[in-house]
């Protein structure tokens, strides 16, 4: 149980991210669903609820608002991925395993010489634990619910001339 949830600060609230919640919002408003996100400036949760029929809902929850926010469930793997996945468009990429070889490695180069802790994990790149690279690997496949984060690692991909192997 949080009270004083604007309070808490940007360290305490990650700790919530990607997780199902149960949120106290005003006198008698309780809301349920996985928190997506909270914005850094306002508190303001983002809140995801998966529907059977494959779809979802967004609800936002202004920070000054909330007056308790406690964690029903953690996510698993699959529900982790839907939700970092959510808001991205759907993505073909058309080169070859090769070429995107070829071009993980020259990001995970760049961020290395750039002092950037990065680890390959599957097809994707996983920087500082917290902001994931998808192929292509370009800054507009860089998704992190830490915005600061993912706004630096983008200015830092976009920065690298060229991208192309």
């Amino acid at each position: 149980m949080q009270c004083r949830w604007p309070l808490l600060g940007p360290l305490r609230w990650i700790t919530y991210v990607n997780k199902h919640v149960k949120v106290k919002a005003g006198k008698d408003e309780v809301l349920w669903g996985w928190l997506l996100t909270v914005d850094p400036v306002s508190a303001s949760l983002v809140l995801m609820d998966f529907k059977e029929d494959g779809g979802a809902s967004v609800q936002v929850v202004m920070g000054h608002a909330v007056e308790e926010v406690q964690i029903q469930q953690e996510a698993d793997e699959e529900t982790t991925d839907r939700l970092q996945a959510s808001f991205l468009p759907p993505k073909t990429c058309g080169l070859d395993p090769e070429d995107l070889r070829k071009r993980r490695g020259v990001i995970q180069s760049w961020l290395e010489k750039n002092r950037v802790p990065v680890e390959e994990e599957d097809d994707k790149l996983r920087v500082a634990g917290v902001l994931t690279i998808r192929a292509p690997y370009g800054p507009e496949d860089c998704s992190s619910s830490n915005q600061i984060i993912l706004d630096r690692i983008q200015r830092l991909i976009q920065n690298l001339i060229p991208v192309d192997p």
